[in-house]
């Protein structure tokens, strides 16, 4: 079970590349027996290496995806092509886990985490990273 939804994951976010001063993949994670306890920041940096004093900030995942997930004016020929691609992608990670959250951990270079609860005890979802500056 645990695996086909990573396997889904990977589908759906194959190919894509979120947009920001720079362009990243997503890989689809999955974090074994990890959902008993509720996420708390410090879990997440532990989970994914960070240093504790890494600054997390959560935000929502139709405002993570505003600019993708919906067509713009200023999007490209490719970046319009996406825009179904990244519906996809969005309904992929609500069909398949509860509880979704978006974490952005750092600054400047700030990877992204969404994790989400997979109906057993795992947490899973896709990362990808983020340049502002």
């Amino acid at each position: 079970m645990t695996n086909e939804i990573t396997e889904k994951l990977k589908q759906a976010s194959d190919g894509l590349l979120m947009i920001s001063e720079s362009e990243y993949p997503f890989e689809a994670f999955l974090w074994s027996n990890q959902a008993q306890e509720p996420m708390t920041a410090q879990k997440l940096l532990q989970l994914t290496g960070h240093p504790q004093e890494t600054s997390v900030e959560e935000v929502e995942l139709d405002y993570f995806f505003r600019n993708c997930a919906q067509e713009k004016e200023w999007h490209d020929e490719i970046q319009k092509q996406n825009v179904p691609k990244f519906k996809t992608l969005v309904k992929t990670l609500r069909d398949h886990l509860t509880n979704l959250k978006v974490y952005r951990i750092g600054t400047i270079s700030i990877d992204i985490y969404i994790v989400g609860k997979i109906p057993d005890k795992d947490l899973g979802g896709i990362s990808t990273k983020v340049v502002e500056t």
